[in-house]
């Protein structure tokens, strides 16, 4: 990144663009230019901004941006691929613990939702009663609504008996 970042500062010096004025022309901080002419990673918080900021810098020096990506790309497998796997865990389980605590979080009891728990035995209770209030009510209209076995027609008919 030294390499990639001194013939950035050499491309503009010879181009007689002061900092101050790149960092105008491409609206960002002094800082972040001095940073990527100097080499100091550390001082950018996302690489892929970096990134972005290294491509849009070489563009406006007139330099190859695909060259100067590429130089960038390098660095930046050689940057990642030191990072050993302990130093990789313990950023995971950093981050676990960092969702952790953000999902317990203190609320108001102005603010927090309750969920009301719904009993389901009063209304099977009350659903079977129900039916069997139903059913006897069924059973008792049949009844009231049967007609006799015998009817007035057939008394006083006589059952003769056939003899042979």
């Amino acid at each position: 990144m030294k390499e990639l970042g001194f013939y950035l500062q050499d491309t503009r010096r010879s181009n007689g663009v002061s900092l101050e004025e790149a960092a105008s022309d491409l609206n960002v901080d002094v800082s972040y230019l001095e940073n990527i002419e100097s080499a100091n990673v550390r001082a950018f918080k996302d690489v892929y901004y970096m990134r972005k900021l290294v491509k849009e810098y070489a563009k406006y020096l007139g330099l190859s941006e695909d060259k100067i990506q590429d130089e960038f790309n390098d660095f930046l497998f050689e940057h990642t691929s030191k990072i050993s796997l302990d130093d990789i865990m313990a950023a995971k389980n950093k981050k676990e613990e960092q969702n952790l605590e953000n999902t317990k979080k203190i609320q108001s009891p102005y603010t927090k939702t309750y969920k009301m728990k719904v009993k389901k035995m009063p209304f099977i209770l009350a659903f079977i009663v129900f039916l069997i209030i139903i059913v006897i009510a069924i059973i008792v209209i049949k009844n009231i609504n049967r007609k006799p076995a015998i009817t007035n027609e057939l008394k006083g008919v006589e059952l003769y008996e056939y003899t042979y």
